[in-house]
């Protein structure tokens, strides 16, 4: 054989386990314990739908999700860590729809709201309610819609911090209603509800992840879900269509996400592994007490997810400008 060819059949054996280096990489992922960040406090919508989705990934992938809340500033610092973590799969970010408000609420951030992420899927979209306390001069939409334009800012409205699900299903309904109330911001959803519970907050607009035990057991006044068809769980509860405010209507979607920069074979198979969950028997059964289903198969990719994602930062950026509420 003579030098040069000698010279080529080595540097082809040298390129051979280059190739295959990376294929391989992404067969043993995960190999430790991967953690989602909440960037809400325990106990609320999103750190259950969370919980939930966490355990049946667990399952799939063979090693331990464990799920970390880093809640504070409308969810930004939660998202800000990961969006600064080592882009490897193993932290990740489940959020809400405070996703596509962010860029618009937020005019200075020390992380890109948008750029700094991969898209994983999404996972539900859980529809809100509308509540008010039990003693609430009003029974239906309507009446509550006449009680809001009548008394404006004299009624309280609770939320749990700008950004959050309640603080956006308060922005539509105002609008809806063109009737400004008092905005009262809480830490978190379970401070919030419990002054509802109390009778010192007049009203809000929450998930159904936090409201349906609430509405079942008679704690509080419900006037309407904001989707279009009635949900299994609430089904004496009129939609708000139904109840004569069509334009009221939305629902709290939440994604998966990674840092930006995480490898496409491991976004790929974190997405597997979600799609995978959102099938488990277990997890649709607990969804369905909260109010929620889990999303298509096709919607819980990281191109669907992208899309719908782009989409909404369009659509929530005029609502929140016109409201001029900013939470720098």
């Amino acid at each position: 054989m003579s030098r040069l060819a000698r010279r080529a059949l080595l540097a082809l054996a040298a390129l051979v386990p280059l190739g295959l280096a990376h294929p391989a990489a992404a067969e043993t992922f995960p190999s430790r314990t991967i953690t989602v960040i909440v960037p809400f406090a325990a106990g609320g919508p999103t750190d259950t739908v969370t919980r939930l989705v966490a355990e049946s990934m667990s399952r799939d992938l063979g090693q331990t999700v464990v799920v970390e809340n880093a809640g504070g500033a409308g969810g930004t610092i939660g998202a800000q860590r990961v969006a600064q973590a080592r882009p490897d799969g193993y932290t990740l970010l489940l959020h809400h729809i405070g996703m596509a408000t962010t860029p618009t609420l937020y005019r200075r951030l020390a992380y890109d709201p948008v750029g700094g992420f991969e898209t994983v899927g999404l996972v539900t979209e859980v529809p809100m309610t509308l509540i008010a306390r039990k003693d609430f001069p009003a029974t239906t939409l309507a009446e509550a819609v006449a009680v809001i334009r009548r008394d404006r800012e004299k009624l309280n409205y609770a939320n749990a911090g700008i950004g959050a699900a309640s603080h956006l299903c308060g922005l539509l309904l105002m609008k809806a209603v063109d009737a400004p109330m008092t905005t009262v911001p809480f830490r978190g959803t379970g401070p919030a509800m419990q002054e509802v519970l109390s009778g010192r907050i007049d009203l809000m607009c929450d998930q159904t992840t936090n409201t349906t035990e609430q509405i079942n057991a008679g704690a509080v006044k419900v006037f309407a879900v904001t989707t279009p068809e009635r949900l299994p769980a609430l089904p004496n509860v009129p939609t708000s269509a139904e109840a004569g405010l069509a334009e009221f209507q939305v629902s709290i979607w939440h994604g998966l996400y990674a840092p930006k920069g995480t490898p496409a074979e491991v976004t790929a198979r974190l997405s597997q592994s979600l799609q995978t969950a959102l099938r488990d028997p277990k997890l649709i059964a607990r969804f369905a007490e909260l109010g929620t289903t889990p999303v298509a198969q096709e919607m819980a990719t990281p191109e669907a997810h992208r899309k719908f994602w782009l989409a909404d930062i369009a659509k929530w950026k005029p609502i929140i400008q016109a409201a001029g509420q900013y939470a720098d």
